[in-house]
């Protein structure tokens, strides 16, 4: 059989979909001579996304083989998720026959390959000898989680939550790498609030996204506090590139960091529902009053008929004031969402920690709800040690 030169192979890990088990048996046949240490995920049917999105984030795999015979819809479904979900990961078409408009469509859809019966060692060596120069090998260690902070309206506070949420993850978790991203193109004000100041922007690594390394980012990031900072623009930006591309940027940082904040300017549009589907979970912020939840039934309304599952939506309410607007069960039944937490009205400390360009002071009624939201998605408590090194610094100052 004909030797190819695979680069890391016994860190490839190969998703096979395949209803067709003929058709799974005859090519990994071929791959388990061809590449005999790469790990093996098999799915005998199309998944439902959920599934998949937990398959592509949780254990990466580096190569797919999709089986387009068996349900022509349901494979070029799955080949548009994993385009959106995914687009760094290639993905190869198995069919029984030679299908000059099927490969066209696959190949529109995001294939990078489409092999067809009967295979040859040739025919597959050829086809991971391309591939392998293109492969993105996950780095070792535990892929980061991603939470994605979403306004339900504009003024509700998501990027002092996004702030807040980055400051005590690290906080929590000191030793561990954590990634706050500005990816609003219009209006980010992290730069400000956090008073940092950068030449580049994330517009710099979609503009480098089919060459991103660890140099480039090390470049682009800043870092405030232990934490590093991805900026948004300074001047705004209206055409973006391809949503693709900020799919790419996610899946870098989740392989790169334990923890991902990313503020997002809102759940409509292209660009907010491609950060939404690559994220873990997703932090809707809103306030208890009334045109503020309006906007927010109509964010989850929207997020559900995008396929967004409301098991991953986390209701923020913040600035919560008891004398005005509704109370927490009052929105839950209105929203058909549970409250996942919420966070006083603290308007002395946000403006202090506007003015010193620092997050909300942790002792502070804000600073203490963002920490308990922290220590609830982290699953992490804060230790004893942690309070007393924080109560010294308080009186250090």
């Amino acid at each position: 059989m004909r030797q190819i030169q695979v680069r890391h192979a016994g860190q490839w890990k190969l998703l096979i979909i395949c209803p067709d088990r003929e058709l799974f048996q005859q090519v990994t046949g071929y791959l388990s001579e061809l590449i005999p240490a790469a790990a093996v995920v098999d799915l005998p049917a199309y998944p439902q996304r959920r599934s998949l999105h937990d398959l592509l984030s949780v254990q990466p795999p580096t190569l797919c083989f999709l089986d387009v015979a068996s349900d022509r819809d349901k494979a070029l479904a799955a080949l548009q998720e994993i385009s959106q979900l995914r687009p760094d990961l290639p993905v190869v078409a198995l069919h029984h026959s030679n299908h000059p408009d099927l490969i066209l469509l696959c190949l529109r859809q995001g294939a990078r390959e489409f092999l067809f019966t009967p295979f040859s060692a040739d025919q597959i060596a050829g086809a991971l000898e391309r591939l392998s120069k293109h492969l993105t090998v996950p780095a070792a260690g535990p892929s980061a989680k991603v939470f994605c902070v979403i306004p339900g309206k504009g003024a509700s506070g998501a990027s002092t939550v996004a702030c807040g949420l980055a400051y005590h993850l690290k906080r929590l978790k000191s030793d561990e790498k954590v990634l706050l991203a500005d990816l609003d193109p219009t209006t980010g004000t992290i730069s400000f609030q956090l008073k940092l100041r950068s030449q580049y922007s994330f517009v710099d690594v979609l503009s480098n996204s089919a060459n991103l390394d660890e140099s480039i980012w090390s470049t682009v990031v800043a870092s405030y506090q232990g934490i590093d900072v991805l900026l948004s623009p300074e001047s705004p930006v209206d055409a973006l590139a391809d949503s693709r591309e900020v799919a790419t940027l996610i899946h870098f940082a989740r392989e790169r960091y334990q923890w991902v904040v990313l503020d997002s300017k809102s759940p409509y549009g292209e660009w907010g529902l491609t950060i939404a589907r690559n994220s873990d979970e997703i932090l809707l912020v809103t306030t208890n009053e009334l045109p503020m939840l309006h906007a927010a039934q109509r964010a989850i309304a929207h997020l559900d008929r995008s396929g967004i599952e409301r098991s991953r939506i986390r209701l923020v309410v913040n600035r919560h004031n008891s004398e005005a607007g509704l109370g927490r069960e009052a929105i839950e039944m209105a929203l058909h969402l549970d409250v996942y937490e919420v966070l006083p009205n603290d308007y002395d400390s946000v403006q202090k920690s506007l003015l010193d360009g620092k997050p909300v002071l942790p002792n502070s009624p804000l600073g203490k709800g963002l920490g308990n939201l922290a220590s609830r998605l982290s699953g992490v408590k804060p230790s004893s040690s942690t309070r007393k090194s924080w109560f010294r610094t308080l009186f250090d100052r």
